[in-house]
């Protein structure tokens, strides 16, 4: 919702404005501009970038359109799904836990918690991690260096489809003087026409430039960013459930193991102490 708003207001501030400044909107209406322009960034998009890149960016656009899964709601089901997996394991041993590691995405416990149980790279992350502790191989040590690394990996492959969103938003600019330099070679044909035609012909030149620098700040480019910051706050969502683990890896108890996994989200989505350990509780942790 809050991308379609951030685009009709850009889009409203333009046309109302050019109204005011009593412009024709059918001036603006040049097809073949939009043609010029948009098959040749969308060409050098796909040139630029691999099959996989051109996929994640198809398929996350419309997760911008419902919005940031990566809430408060969603963050306090990650803390309860991980204090409830530790008190099992404290419990009933850390063997409880093999079921439900090795299969996550069957695991009943998995599917009290659907932020998580959907989210297939979190629920495969806390998976993977808590069937090394049950192995019993690794150290805490061991297990952050590794964490580190993937999620080092997971950062650079996340905000690739941002990254080319972006790129392609800064490449639109010079496309759009393509087109206006068309335009200028297409009105040099009108040299001898009158002044009204010839005033078309130039008007519709310069709204190549207009639609390039149009389209790259006010809508390629902020899709770009909200494209970045979404993998980005799956990374932060990841990094919360890292230290959960490594909390309990340490030997602290799941009460605490959370509070430092709840240390590690940002203010904005942070739940309260009292507020999460009555969460908890509800949980019938």
């Amino acid at each position: 919702m809050k991308l379609i708003i951030g685009l009709i207001t850009v889009t409203a501030s333009i046309i109302v404005g050019y109204l005011m400044a009593h412009g024709k909107l059918a001036v603006l209406f040049q097809p073949a501009e939009f043609v010029i322009i948009g098959g040749a960034a969308i060409g050098a998009f796909v040139v630029a970038n691999p099959g996989h890149v051109i996929k994640r960016v198809i398929g996350g656009i419309p997760l911008l359109l419902k919005g940031s899964p990566y809430n408060k709601d969603a963050y306090m089901e990650l803390l309860a799904l991980m204090y409830e997996l530790f008190t099992r394991a404290r419990k009933e041993g850390l063997m409880a836990l093999e079921p439900h590691v090795e299969d996550p995405e069957s695991s009943d416990l998995f599917a009290k918690y659907p932020a998580v149980h959907n989210n297939h790279q979190v629920r495969d992350f806390i998976a993977d991690y808590l069937r090394m502790i049950v192995g019993g191989n690794m150290n805490a040590f061991e297990m952050e260096n590794l964490m580190d690394v993937e999620l080092e990996a997971h950062e650079k492959e996340a905000t690739k489809p941002g990254a080319a969103v972006t790129t392609m938003g800064d490449g639109l600019p010079g496309f759009g003087i393509v087109a206006a330099v068309l335009g200028v070679i297409i009105t040099m044909g009108y040299i001898d026409a009158g002044a009204e035609e010839l005033g078309n012909h130039i008007g519709a030149a310069l709204v190549g430039t207009f639609l390039g620098i149009l389209l790259a700040y006010g809508f390629v480019g902020p899709i770009g960013h909200a494209l970045t910051e979404q993998a980005e706050e799956e990374g932060q969502f990841l990094q919360c459930a890292k230290m959960c683990i490594l909390s309990t890896l340490n030997g602290y108890g799941p009460q605490i193991a959370v509070e430092f996994g709840r240390k590690a989200i940002a203010h904005t989505h942070r739940p309260g102490f009292v507020e999460l350990e009555e969460h908890l509780r509800g949980e019938g942790g």
